[in-house]
């Protein structure tokens, strides 16, 4: 009977010990860009394949979504496919929060049409023209006598804020041009593409990893005397096609830990691959 006591007793304290050593998983969260969604997700995956004991968790909601996290202390990573605004820096600093930036993979925001829409080219300023509501038919650049239908994602997107700055308002932050009232604002790069495939009228913009062989991507000029670019991780890589931008990681101070793990592996080759193979732009 004293035996069975001793075997049980020793049995527990093994488990205590397990338990003490690290026998459940170590959790990290990663909140953000639902651009990098799905980029995050496959490394996620990859990576938790190598090291088991490790669980990550990845959630969308946009660029502004994760780094509010960061701020309130509810995640490790936030992803992001704009930098930082000023104003969030500020609330960082406030709260005791010292953001690093980390650049994990390059991107360029696809301007898609239907396919059966003849309009193959545009130019920025044309495009600023749609999305401010100064271009309302399709005739006006080309195509056929329809009212055009612009997508944007919303407000709180990161590729919103970039199309915005770099499209909307030509690169110039004191332009005042902002989205017509008519643009209308979708949830999501899925929600896009869904009305582009089912609309013939529609425009919208999208990350490099989310066109698919249904809808159209428009070939983009800086202006009317420069060559059009159709975008492409070729073009994005030798910096030709002009509406791309860098993807990014935000944590709290330097990464540490399982975090560290983590970004070490996005940064390595392997990681890198998977960028690839997720129709995004390697930093190499």
């Amino acid at each position: 009977m004293f035996k069975k006591h001793l075997l049980v007793v020793s049995c527990l304290l093994l488990v205590v010990s397990l338990l003490g050593c690290g026998g459940g998983k170590k959790a990290v969260q990663i909140k953000g860009s639902d651009t990098m969604v799905n980029l995050g997700q496959a490394w996620a995956e990859d990576f938790m394949k190598q090291k088991p004991t490790v669980s990550i968790a990845i959630t969308g909601g946009g660029s502004g979504t994760g780094i509010a996290a960061l701020l309130g202390g509810t995640t490790d990573i936030a992803q992001s496919s704009r930098n930082m605004e000023s104003k969030e820096i500020q609330q960082a600093a406030k709260r005791g929060i010292k953001p690093t930036e980390i650049h994990v993979a390059n991107d360029g925001i696809v301007v898609a049409v239907n396919r059966g829409n003849p309009v193959s080219k545009l130019t920025i300023k044309q495009l600023s023209d749609i999305f401010t509501g100064k271009i309302k038919n399709w005739q006006e650049v080309g195509g056929e006598n329809r009212p055009i239908v612009a997508l944007s994602r919303e407000r709180n997107s990161g590729t919103h804020v970039f199309f915005l700055e770099h499209v909307v308002k030509l690169g110039k932050k004191k332009n005042p041009n902002e989205f017509a009232c008519s643009v209308l604002m979708m949830p999501s790069s899925q929600a896009i593409i869904e009305e582009i495939n089912a609309n013939p009228a529609a425009i919208g913009y999208i990350g490099l990893g989310y066109l698919t062989k249904k809808e159209k991507a428009v070939a983009i000029a800086k202006d009317s005397s420069s060559a059009y670019v159709v975008p492409s991780v070729q073009s994005v890589t030798a910096k030709q096609y002009p509406i791309a931008r860098s993807l990014l990681f935000y944590t709290n101070g330097e990464p540490s830990g399982e975090v560290k793990s983590f970004i070490d592996y996005v940064l390595s080759p392997a990681g890198q691959e998977l960028v690839l193979k997720m129709d995004f732009v390697p930093l190499k």
